[in-house]
């Protein structure tokens, strides 16, 4: 979502008219994010006000992922929650109780307010064999103030008490990908994954099987590519460039 279809409140320039491209065409999609803060409702109200009216069931976020993958690993559980609403409400629509009393697991997910305390008690669940789960690896997470500490800097907090490292959800762990195909009935052979980021778009992409599209509206730059050992099988300026070409993006 960030760094391809927005930035902040802003819209990408042509971003637009390429979702309302592939709604005309029919052409299923998932708009994906590893912030966990959100709900897809929320996420809704935030896009149509840069003038982009996706559906919320088009939305698919690391907390969504998180709670498909509890729900297959535990149905019916219980888990000690670090995060917020987005987090909070997909694990109540899978059925979990949030309970600090011998929780199954420890589930850690974005926040703009981490407490000391909710920390402290997270690190004595864990230590005392709750397993550990976290929304995303993202260490830092921008605000118009500059770098915010995001989920990852938390976990490796949490790691360093007690050394029990957590299960990551979201990307780059195709976990996320592959759920998100599931949700749309699409099968990767026959997917595209847009992203800004080598470090977590494409390669989750790449592992799920699918052909991957980078987009250098965001993070990621065309000189950054050759730090990685994997390319991304189209390189373009932004999802502008896809319009007219939402058939085969692929296509000279």
């Amino acid at each position: 979502m960030d760094g391809v279809l927005v930035h902040e409140d802003h819209l990408v320039p042509g971003a637009d008219k390429f979702l309302a491209e592939l709604q005309a065409n029919g052409v299923p999609f998932l708009v994906l994010t590893n912030n966990s803060i959100r709900t897809p409702r929320d996420l809704q109200a935030r896009l149509r006000h840069t003038g982009l009216d996706i559906p919320q069931e088009s939305i698919w976020t690391s907390a969504l992922a998180t709670a498909t993958f509890l729900n297959e690993q535990k149905p019916g559980g219980t888990a000690y929650v670090v995060g917020e609403s987005g987090l909070t409400t997909a694990l109540h629509e899978i059925g979990y109780v949030l309970t600090d009393s011998d929780p199954d697991y420890v589930v850690l997910g974005e926040t703009r307010t981490y407490s000391f305390e909710a920390i402290t008690t997270a690190i004595r669940l864990v230590d005392r064999g709750a397993s550990f789960i976290a929304t995303n690896p993202d260490p830092t997470g921008p605000s118009r103030e500059g770098l915010l500490p995001a989920t990852g800097s938390v976990a490796a907090l949490i790691t360093r008490a007690t050394g029990r490292e957590p299960y990551y959800i979201g990307k780059p762990n195709p976990l996320m990908m592959r759920s998100a195909l599931r949700r749309i009935g699409a099968h990767s052979q026959s997917s595209v994954m847009i992203g800004d980021r080598m470090d977590t778009d494409v390669i989750a992409g790449l592992e799920a099987g699918m052909r991957t599209v980078l987009v250098t509206s965001g993070i990621s730059d065309r000189a950054s590519i050759q730090k990685f050992p994997y390319k991304p099988t189209l390189v373009i300026d932004s999802v502008a460039d896809l319009v007219g070409r939402t058939g085969n993006p692929f296509a000279d």
